[in-house]
């Protein structure tokens, strides 16, 4: 009951929610960048939402299954193949033992998720499967996969309900500007009104020196408010920092457990799926929210959770049990 590594692809981890528990002993939280798309693929395999999965960032991995699977993948879509067959993206899928899976460049958005029925059979650390590269724990060795890594699963034989309804309409992320909602942060009345302003109306670049931990911005440089030095406080996903050198970061996945910059904005956490599929070179503009219009927005999100798992267990005639034996009988006559 496991998966082969044959290419790790550019950067492969196993993630789930993360670590949330254990910032105040200085364990950044880690998980997965765009909680939504990962959601979705655990959704269509029928798995817990927490259940880990692969996060797969610009160019995927190469897999070979040792057993039958229920996989599917969502988020970020591209160039994906099964035994050199086009794989679906947003469908759950039927992989047979000692099939072949071969993600590589993806180009609308740049991270996907694989979730496989019944998750990866990986201990937990303080909780949580995340890996955590910057300490080297969770996941899979605390590193990125690599060829020659074998994932043992949790789950022997392949089943979801309802296998033909497990669809969803494919996502499609911004290829070049994206803008993002954002509430007032934490320090936001320390900016001047002109300092407010000119974060809200200027058109950021995403930089090259961007990463999980988070999101360099390029572009007009904000004065900070001068109030003496702040002391530090927890940092939050989608928190917008101003350093000394006026350039906002938007603090992500593996952001630090606290900060002493000032925040001067918030993302939406309905917005985060936008970043997280942003790239550097990429323009972002920031536009105001009231704390409240977020909260709506997140419970129309969470409306749109229960229709699509509505939709997804809809009673279907295509069933498993034929479609194991037939697979393997085409095979044989594909060989």
């Amino acid at each position: 009951m496991s998966i082969t590594v044959l290419s790790g692809g550019l950067l492969t981890t196993v993630q789930d929610f993360g670590r949330t528990a254990q910032q105040a002993s200085g364990f950044c939280v880690s998980g997965v960048m765009d909680p939504w798309a990962f959601r979705l693929a655990n959704l269509l395999v029928a798995n817990d939402p927490k259940t880990a999965g692969l996060e797969i960032t610009s160019i995927g991995p190469t897999l070979q299954f040792n057993q039958d699977c229920i996989v599917a993948l969502t988020g970020a879509t591209g160039k994906a193949s099964l035994d050199g067959r086009p794989f679906p993206f947003y469908q759950a899928q039927l992989v047979s033992a000692g099939q072949c899976l071969a993600i590589k460049q993806l180009t609308n958005g740049v991270r996907s998720y694989l979730a496989v029925a019944g998750g990866f059979a990986l201990p937990e650390v303080m909780g949580s499967l995340a890996t955590s590269t910057r300490y080297q724990l969770g996941g899979f060795h605390g590193r990125a996969l690599q060829a020659g890594d074998v994932l043992p699963l949790q789950q022997a034989s392949p089943y979801v309900p309802s296998y033909g309804s497990r669809k969803l309409a494919v996502s499609s992320y911004a290829e070049k500007q994206v803008t993002v909602r954002v509430t007032p942060g934490p320090q936001f009345k320390q900016f001047t009104e002109q300092v407010q302003q000119e974060f809200l109306k200027t058109s950021f670049t995403i930089s090259d020196a961007s990463d999980r931990m988070g999101y360099r911005l390029n572009g007009a440089k904000l004065t900070v408010a001068q109030t003496g030095n702040l002391l530090s406080e927890g940092t939050f996903f989608g928190g917008v920092q101003i350093p000394q050198n006026g350039e906002p970061i938007i603090l992500l996945a593996d952001r630090q457990t606290t900060g002493g910059y000032p925040v001067i904005a918030v993302l939406a956490s309905v917005d985060l799926p936008l970043i997280a599929q942003a790239q550097p070179g990429m323009q972002v503009n920031f536009k105001l929210i009231p704390i409240m219009a977020a909260q709506k927005l997140l419970q129309e999100r969470q409306k749109q959770l229960t229709q699509l798992t509505q939709q997804v267990q809809q009673p279907s005639r295509e069933d498993l049990s034929p479609r194991l034996p037939a697979s393997r009988v085409r095979r044989l006559f594909d060989d």
